[in-house]
């Protein structure tokens, strides 16, 4: 049996990097900044990795086994990324610039995904009613 909870610890781990490192490469947006489909992604992704953690396994020590892994693999990352200056510019990255001096710079825009619609609610989501009335120099994608 405890052969078995290792195996589903080695199992989570291993689909907790994967999904790490394929959200890290296919976008910059943070939790808060999330469209519908970037929820919907994370959904499915939880639902088809779901088996992949834990196999056949459904008992409580199965599910106990992956979630204690996933908090210690979170903790672990978060401390290392905290430390580690190399660590945190590859899972956070580094911040575009998409706004500079009142003018939107569409090529960073398309290099990132994010349309002119999505810059201008963000805006407004935090006051600014118009990129040249606010004296706004700059605006970065993190």
């Amino acid at each position: 049996m405890l052969s078995h909870l290792f195996e589903i610890a080695l199992r989570t781990s291993i689909i907790y990097i994967v999904v790490l490192i394929g959200l890290r490469i296919t976008g910059k947006r943070e939790v808060g900044q999330m469209t519908l489909f970037d929820l919907v992604l994370l959904l499915l992704i939880a639902n088809a990795v779901q088996n992949a953690m834990t196999g056949p396994d459904t008992t409580i020590y199965g599910g106990i086994v992956a979630a204690f892994t996933l908090l210690l693999l979170n903790t672990t990352v978060s401390r290392v990324a905290f430390r580690s200056k190399k660590v945190r510019h590859f899972i956070e990255g580094t911040p575009t610039l998409l706004i500079h001096d009142g003018k939107i710079i569409s090529e960073n825009l398309e290099k990132e995904n994010v349309s002119k619609e999505e810059i201008h609610q963000a805006l407004r989501e935090h006051g600014i009613s118009s990129i040249k009335h606010n004296c706004l120099s700059r605006c970065i994608m993190q």
